[in-house]
């Protein structure tokens, strides 16, 4: 069954695509900077205009609420957002697994959220979003502002969810060799308008 399917779907400066992504798949997406990436995440999460549809299994965008559907299909944006002052407000309960997977102890839930560095904030949005336990991620640059060790560990945990909670995800990376690690067996490249297919052996 796919999780994920797009159907003639175009974002802003995209040809319309056909893409489906199965269960448990994870396919990168790379190309110049201002070519559209972000755009087209944002689109299938329905925060941008689009055209064509997107189902979720045999679920409908179209048919389906936005709040619903952002809840199914989530997004990790580049810079995260943030509305309350405490970390721990922004959990429902605390989801310490998922913070201590990222490197983190369990009094970061006490912590401020001024106090954090932008990596801390990447990892802390990535364990936020984990936690509402959506079917696809959408992750726009998730380890651009990160150190080695904590890459690995972001890595490691979408490897994690992926494979235990049957979802899949669309990760944009500049990174050649990250890519390679985390495509399930291909990816996808921006050029010309257009996705053109990047094969994993």
């Amino acid at each position: 069954m796919h999780c994920l399917t797009l159907e003639r779907f175009a974002s802003r400066g995209l040809d319309p695509i056909d893409l489906t992504l199965s269960r448990g798949e994870c396919v990168t997406l790379t190309g110049p900077s201002g070519c559209g990436k972000s755009l087209f995440l944002r689109a299938i999460a329905d925060l941008d205009p689009h055209q064509g549809d997107c189902l979720l299994g045999d679920e409908r965008r179209s048919l389906t609420p936005p709040p619903v559907w952002r809840r199914q299909v989530g997004l990790l944006p580049a810079e995260s957002h943030w509305w309350e002052d405490r970390v721990g407000d922004h959990f429902v309960d605390g989801e310490s697994h998922l913070t201590g997977a990222l490197g983190f102890p369990e009094e970061c839930m006490d912590w401020e959220v001024s106090r954090l560095s932008s990596g801390e904030r990447q990892r802390l949005s990535l364990a936020r979003l984990l936690a509402g336990y959506p079917k696809v991620l959408l992750l726009d640059e998730p380890t651009a502002n990160l150190d080695k060790a904590n890459t690995n560990r972001v890595e490691e945990l979408i490897l994690t969810y992926l494979r235990e909670q049957g979802a899949s995800a669309l990760w944009v990376s500049h990174d050649p060799e990250q890519r390679h690690r985390m495509a399930t067996h291909r990816g996808l490249r921006f050029a010309d308008r257009q996705l053109s297919p990047e094969i994993w052996s």
